[in-house]
């Protein structure tokens, strides 16, 4: 057996990460997040609609993102739901998403009766491509729905162009990107509207939660009425101006969300110091690519590390790299995302809708979609809250495991 094979823990060489301690866990807390729900406990304050902790927050994260307005509710599939129908958005409309994303993009059009339609991404970045945009719209284009994965950043200059020039709306997908910034600039305030997710792997997190931002007052208020059963702000409790959900958050979850707030600066700095590190450790390996971000992506979100092996990917050994990196000692590797236009329940619905409402129903080759969604390979951002020392052995882990073809073959 040759050097190169023997070195694979799957095989029984040395496990790179073998000796260290275990990662971080996610999610964090501190007795802050224990205070805070101490207090809304002895509060008897528990809904947002008698508290101030949720709407203290939204004040807090508007602040942090610079967006004037911030309106939390249950959810990141629901926030862009919200958005959706905040800006008008309804049945027959269509709606341009990447299919390399969370399949709640591409449904949250769907609960509003709109359709999705498919528009390919860079490979380089997983990022939606403008021009691909471009060429999606119709006449019954309504809006788009750029997602900024990874933490990474969609090119908003572009795409914010392309929404005033055909007077679509743009709805930013931030849920993997809170603390991001593109020249200077928070994302979600780039486009008409923004959303982001609290759910348990993110960046911060309630177990469950989210948020609209928004720059424009009318649009703000139309999300607050949706969130709240049609109220408006100020209202009378039976006031209902429109037919809204009920979305809110409990004030327990504002008291983590504040305090997960709170600690996001110090953690993403070392998010940032790792990903940096980790992204020149692996920059040159033959059988890896990074993707080095745009230079307008001021601030990253670092809430993956993604990274192609596109020679295990053409072979079909991803799978067995995952096998090879977790017997290294490199906790949670993933595949990632299947792509949208590839998943047969959402082609189905998407077929259904436009059928019944007799529209043609929208093409989705995506030729770059299926290439990255056979060779890429996620890390989870709590990696990145590792010592120099542990993100070192996962790039060795890494650079090992691209360099064995012949072996996991």
């Amino acid at each position: 057996m040759s050097e190169t094979k023997s070195s694979l823990a799957l095989n029984g060489g040395h496990a790179e990460l073998g000796r260290l301690p275990a990662f971080p866990s996610w999610p964090q807390s501190g007795p802050e997040e224990e205070r805070g729900l101490v207090e809304v406990l002895h509060s008897g304050k528990w809904g947002s609609t008698h508290g101030d902790v949720v709407a203290t927050f939204e004040r807090e994260f508007g602040q942090a993102q610079q967006a004037r307005h911030a309106v939390a509710l249950s959810n990141g599939t629901l926030a862009i739901a919200a958005a959706l129908r905040a800006a008008g958005v309804g049945v027959g409309d269509e709606v341009i998403v990447p299919p390399y994303t969370f399949i709640a993009t591409a449904a949250a059009p769907l609960f509003v009766g709109a359709v999705p339609v498919f528009a390919d991404v860079d490979a380089t970045t997983h990022l939606i491509d403008p021009q691909a945009v471009e060429a999606a719209i119709t006449e019954r284009t309504k809006a788009v729905i750029p997602v900024h994965i990874a933490g990474n950043v969609a090119d908003m200059t572009a795409l914010a162009e392309i929404g005033r020039r055909h007077g679509i709306t743009v709805i930013e997908d931030s849920a993997q990107a809170v603390g991001a910034q593109w020249e200077g600039r928070g994302v979600g305030t780039f486009g008409d509207l923004g959303t982001f997710s609290f759910q348990t792997s993110k960046n911060m997190s309630a177990g469950e939660g989210g948020i609209v931002t928004t720059n424009d007052d009318e649009l703000a208020g139309a999300v607050y009425s949706l969130v709240n059963v049609g109220r408006v702000p100020d209202g009378g409790w039976y006031e209902h101006a429109a037919v809204g959900y009920n979305l809110r958050l409990t004030e327990f979850q504002g008291a983590i969300l504040r305090a997960q707030l709170a600690r996001l600066p110090e953690q993403q700095a070392v998010r940032a110091t790792n990903a940096e590190a980790l992204h020149e450790q692996l920059a040159g390996v033959e059988g890896v690519a990074v993707a080095t971000p745009d230079p307008r992506v001021t601030a990253h979100g670092h809430h993956l590390f993604i990274f192609r092996i596109p020679e295990l990917g053409r072979r079909g050994l991803r799978d067995a790299a995952v096998r090879a990196l977790t017997a290294e000692g490199v906790p949670g590797v993933s595949t990632g995302y299947v792509p949208l236009h590839r998943n047969t329940a959402l082609v189905a619905e998407i077929r259904a809708l436009a059928e019944r409402l007799g529209q043609p129903v929208p093409e989705s080759s995506c030729p770059r979609a299926d290439l990255v969604s056979r060779d890429t390979l996620w890390l989870p951002q709590h990696v990145l809250l590792g010592t120099a020392e542990q993100v070192a052995a996962v790039g060795r882990a890494i650079t090992k495991v691209a360099q064995a073809a012949n072996e996991l073959a």
